[in-house]
């Protein structure tokens, strides 16, 4: 089950007051939550359909407020309060209507969407009489069923046909959604990719933070140094890590230029909350993934003796879980085999560790470790000059390969290089140089340089064989 879509939550904590007072929190079941906020707003005597609507638009402007973190990106520890000027009226201890109370034991899992949107809808209400506003009026609501309508079309009557009502949905602990670590170059997953999502959102109203060209979930340079920018601009340290303090206010900021709280919200789309990476790699997986955490544990391996090598071939078998095992005992993390977040963090952490202190500076003939994050599109750094001049070597042997200058920027020239370098050695052709592919583009570069560098006796042009002298 994806978290990071919308959800029932098992508890909601109330305060007492508006935002800044202070006032006291409480924490309640979220049906009870809703029964008393219904129970406190609308009138048992109304017709059925109508208060039927008026729940499903107090369930979603409830979950609204939870899913966005509306209140907690701000610093508070609460999810909404009981103050009618920011919310909802919550009457604490309050008794409840029996027919109120057995609506909402029915629909209290079911909120308003916008059609291609899967955030609660922010469904703005009023009573429509002493107050009135853009979303639904409850007095209103009244007169339409007293018309004929039923819930859902008086639901559209005020918020548009182009809604849905999503039923059924999951019911959950509400866990705190920032980042158990915090995230930095070299972290991978969905939470990254949501964070690059976030930023390039962020970059449309604030240009100066750089566009991510990929958010494919691996935090490479470009993400750092978008991070760093968005932390110049809302005051936060500029060191490119994402803890606490910078996720919420990613969140927060994301949140205010899509308008996830108004009720003409541009809306979030499944694309930008489907998890797309899988949990724990272990025996039995393939791929570049897996060839990158080999490559990890073959360096490391040259440094601790209880690290046995390691062949960089992409199956996760028993020599890659032996390894990863004798990872894990070495650093003290629970022996499994698999490589989970915390393994990795570690890994990488370690590996990084190492080469930190090398300067990723071009010399003929000298070739270094895999820089710990992947080199793609719209990088740019040291490391970037240091693999085109390795491709300019390889393209002289290569004609396929074109060349490219070395600026240090990772452009779309740079990109075919990689592409074209990729499918030489037959590896897959994305045109992003993760562990594996740097190993392969440095390996043949030391190869053809020192091949072109012979030694005292050496001879080109033959090879020789028993039978050469004869």
């Amino acid at each position: 089950m994806n978290a990071d879509l919308p959800f029932i939550p098992d508890t909601v904590t109330v305060h007492l007051g508006a935002p800044d007072t202070n006032a006291p929190n409480v924490t309640v079941p979220f049906t009870e939550y809703i029964t008393n906020v219904a129970s406190s707003e609308i009138y048992p005597t109304w017709p059925e359909e109508a208060i039927r609507a008026n729940i499903y638009a107090q369930i979603s402007f409830a979950l609204n407020r939870i899913y966005t973190e509306f209140y907690r990106s701000r610093g508070y520890d609460f999810d909404i309060t009981n103050s009618t000027a920011f919310d909802q009226s919550f009457v604490n201890g309050r008794d409840y209507f029996e027919n109120i109370e057995r609506i909402v034991n029915e629909i209290f899992n079911s909120y308003i969407v916008r059609q291609g949107n899967v955030e609660p809808l922010f469904a703005q209400y009023c009573d429509g009489e002493r107050v009135r506003c853009d979303g639904l009026s409850q007095w209103g609501s009244v007169s339409l069923a007293n018309d004929g309508y039923t819930p859902y079309e008086i639901l559209q009557y005020y918020y548009g046909d182009d809604i849905n009502i999503v039923n059924n949905a999951p019911i959950m602990n509400i866990t705190d959604r920032a980042p158990v670590r915090p995230l930095r170059l070299g972290s991978g997953g969905d939470e990254v990719r949501r964070l690059q999502i976030r930023l390039n959102r962020i970059s449309d109203n604030y240009p100066s933070i750089p566009k991510i060209a990929l958010p494919d979930g691996v935090f490479s340079f470009d993400t750092e140094d978008a991070v760093k920018r968005f932390q110049e601009i809302f005051g936060l340290t500029p060191d490119g890590v994402v803890g606490n303090a910078t996720w919420y206010k990613v969140l927060f900021i994301y949140n205010a230029v899509k308008r996830l709280n108004e009720l003409n919200s541009e809306g979030i789309t499944l694309s930008e909350v489907t998890d797309q990476f899988p949990g724990a790699t272990r025996l039995g997986d393939t791929g570049d993934n897996v060839r990158n955490i080999q490559y990890l544990l073959a360096y490391l391996a040259q440094f601790y003796d209880r690290i046995p090598p390691v062949a960089l071939d992409g199956i996760y078998g028993e020599e890659t879980e032996n390894a990863v095992k004798a990872f894990q005992s070495l650093f003290e993390l629970e022996v499994t085999g698999e490589v989970d977040l915390a393994t990795w963090d570690v890994l990488y952490r370690t590996y990084q560790g190492f080469i930190s202190t090398i300067p990723f500076k071009y010399i003929d003939g000298r070739i270094y470790p895999y820089p710990g994050v992947p080199l793609r599109l719209g990088s740019e750094s040291e490391v970037v000059r240091l693999l085109q001049e390795y491709l300019n070597y390889i393209a002289q042997y290569y004609p396929q390969i074109p060349s490219v200058s070395p600026t240090g920027y990772f452009g779309s020239r740079t990109q075919e290089a990689v592409i074209a370098f990729q499918r030489l050695q037959g590896l897959t052709p994305n045109g992003t140089v993760g562990a594996n592919t740097w190993n392969e583009i440095s390996s043949l570069y030391s190869d053809l340089y020192l091949g072109s560098r012979l030694g005292e006796g050496q001879y080109p042009g033959y090879n020789v064989s028993a039978q050469s002298g004869e």
